[in-house]
């Protein structure tokens, strides 16, 4: 089977062990006895047969504690301070809009007064030139005065 060069090796073969099925043990069967007798009914099916058996009563779930009743005043009352505080929100709002208009018409009329004092101060202290402006020759006024005519 080996070759020769190769050494023998024994070889172990393992047979697998069947696991037991658990044992299960049944719970005692305790007779309960119904508080009433129910009825027996019996049914005919199509066919002919006849199923006779105890009526069952489906459990009824346990009743739902009711709710107790919100009084109107108590909803008026809430409904009154949420919109309480909804017009408190609006007049902040409002307020703080005004204020920040106000401001910033304030801005504008300091930014208005400096452009303008700006540009009167450069026809004040600007250069004197002839663009625009009246001249007045002194020396024949004079004359005209004096009623020195040329």
């Amino acid at each position: 089977m080996y070759p020769d060069h190769t050494p023998q090796r024994s070889v172990e073969v393992h047979q697998p062990i069947p696991i037991p099925p658990p044992v299960v043990h049944a719970a005692p069967v305790v007779p309960v006895q119904p508080g009433t007798v129910p009825t027996v009914a019996s049914v005919v099916l199509p066919d002919g047969r006849v199923v006779t058996g105890y009526a069952i009563d489906h459990p009824q779930p346990a009743p739902v504690a009711a709710k107790p009743a919100v009084s109107r005043t108590a909803v008026n009352v809430a409904l009154g301070g949420v919109g309480f505080l909804a017009v408190c929100g609006g007049l902040l709002l409002l307020t703080s809009f005004i204020a920040a208009l106000t401001a910033f018409i304030g801005q504008l009329i300091i930014l208005a007064a400096v452009i303008f004092g700006g540009w009167i101060a450069v026809q004040v202290l600007g250069p004197s030139g002839h663009k625009g402006s009246t001249t007045v020759n002194i020396r024949r006024a004079v004359f005209k005065r004096n009623h020195f005519h040329g």
